[in-house]
């Protein structure tokens, strides 16, 4: 093996920025991708970067939501998935979502079109010895059993899993319109980014009672089902109280029912998945129901009766390893310093964290391989702060998948007004001084960084 070469496992959202960032600082790349040759339980796009769950990158605001500030901050950085998810965007009110073939395509194209880098398909069953050089492994939370179990092994069984839900698609020309209605909540954004199926109080907590009665995909007694907390199936919250989904993706407010004087008792909202707008998914609403009982309880919403279904809910198990007490601060597995990790697998959660987290990889190996010393992120910033989560967080017996947050930034209390008092700052203000502050924060390390 030519050991200034780059080896990355895995083509996902983290392995395709990695890639992409170590050949753009003219570092040799080979990625080593199962695809097409073996598909996971989850994955169905031959392409690299296949969008899963939903095709919403969530939150573009980067003055108020830390995800926003996070896309902010990669599109400085030069971030391939940011790239390519802006020339793939549909509407979608203040969020980025994507049209996901179109998505997958260009990242895809992008990879195999560049100078340094190269593809082999075959499936990596084993970590790979020093003799291979510099290596990431952005296998994603669905890895291969047989590397999963190499890893395993390796780490001393420090390994951990949770269970993630996928979201129904439904076909638009088969939802009613005489029911459902275009609208942004509160109208931000273009008003067809949405549309709406209202609930009355009799048929939400109808709908509720179905879902809690619901028959569920079964696990193996040795299995656990520990779900993420940020992506919960919509039966698990139902059976955490009735009321739990209208304050979550059933919320009704924002919200004005053209189609009836009544006020909305909940809602049901459909974002665009397609570029062609042919296909909706259905917001919030991952689950781990039975494909049959699925169909029959979402076609009792109204607006939904005749629905046909591109896709139903699926569930499936995600891996991911104990990072802050394996990988250093360079995301280097301490037993075998010659490998990194990157993406879902460590812990991070989200499409634009996973991302994040193969871009910081790609270039620090690639520093590694050119004998640079790398530059860790500013704290105050989203990449900052996101790795900090992965390699320093101390809460090693909970250790949990994390989304990133403004919750994991270093505390902004307040500021100093013109006339020398310190003021408070609560609320809008105190995420924009967030923003602010990570912006004005990260310019520097990019420019030292190239």
């Amino acid at each position: 093996m030519e050991k200034n070469t780059l080896h990355i496992i895995g083509a996902g959202l983290a392995g395709s920025e990695a890639a992409w960032q170590a050949a753009s600082r003219g570092i040799n790349v080979v990625i080593h991708e199962m695809k097409p040759l073996k598909f996971s339980p989850a994955h169905k796009n031959p392409d690299c970067a296949e969008l899963v769950c939903s095709n919403s990158l969530r939150s573009d605001d980067w003055e108020h939501n830390a995800v926003g500030l996070m896309h902010q901050e990669m599109r400085l950085a030069g971030s391939l998935i940011m790239m390519c998810a802006d020339a793939s965007k549909v509407p979608a009110g203040g969020a980025l979502a994507v049209d996901r073939d179109s998505f997958s395509a260009l990242v895809t194209q992008k990879l195999k079109t560049h100078p340094l880098i190269k593809f082999t398909h075959e499936e990596i069953t084993a970590l790979p010895p020093e003799e291979w050089g510099e290596v990431i492994v952005a296998s994603g939370p669905l890895t291969s059993d047989s590397l999963i179990a190499d890893i395993v092994k390796c780490v001393g069984g420090q390994s951990l899993s949770f269970y993630d839900a996928i979201a129904p698609v439904v076909f638009k020309d088969s939802i009613d319109f005489s029911q459902a209605w275009y609208q942004s909540r509160y109208d931000k954004g273009d008003k067809f980014d949405y549309i709406n199926c209202p609930l009355d109080k009799e048929q939400y907590y109808r709908f509720v009672s179905e879902l809690k009665n619901a028959e569920q995909v079964t696990f193996h007694d040795w299995e656990k089902a520990a779900f993420f907390e940020g992506c919960l199936p919509i039966e698990v919250m139902a059976s955490r109280g009735d009321d739990t989904l209208l304050y979550g993706p059933m919320k009704p407010v924002g919200l004005t029912n053209p189609n009836s004087s009544v006020k909305p008792y909940a809602v049901v909202q459909l974002r665009q998945d397609n570029r062609e707008d042919t296909l909706r998914n259905m917001v919030g609403f991952q689950t781990k129901l039975k494909y049959g009982e699925q169909q029959r309880i979402f076609r009792t919403i109204p607006g939904l009766e005749n629905a046909e279904f591109a896709r139903l809910g699926g569930i499936h198990k995600n891996t991911f390893i104990k990072s802050p007490a394996l990988l250093d601060s360079f995301l280097c597995l301490k037993t075998r310093p010659h490998i990194r990790f990157a993406g879902q697998i460590t812990g991070s959660e989200g499409y634009i964290e996973n991302a994040c987290t193969g871009y910081l990889a790609g270039y620090f190996a690639a520093c590694r391989i050119q004998g640079r010393e790398a530059v860790l992120p500013p704290r105050t910033t989203a990449f900052g702060s996101m790795l900090a989560h992965l390699v320093d967080d101390t809460n090693l017996d909970d250790y949990q998948p994390m989304n990133i947050n403004f919750g994991i930034f270093p505390t902004i209390s307040g500021e100093m007004t013109a006339n020398g008092k310190f003021r408070k700052l609560k609320g809008a203000d105190r995420k924009r001084a967030y923003a602010q502050r990570a912006l004005a924060d990260i310019k520097p390390w990019l420019e030292a960084i190239k």
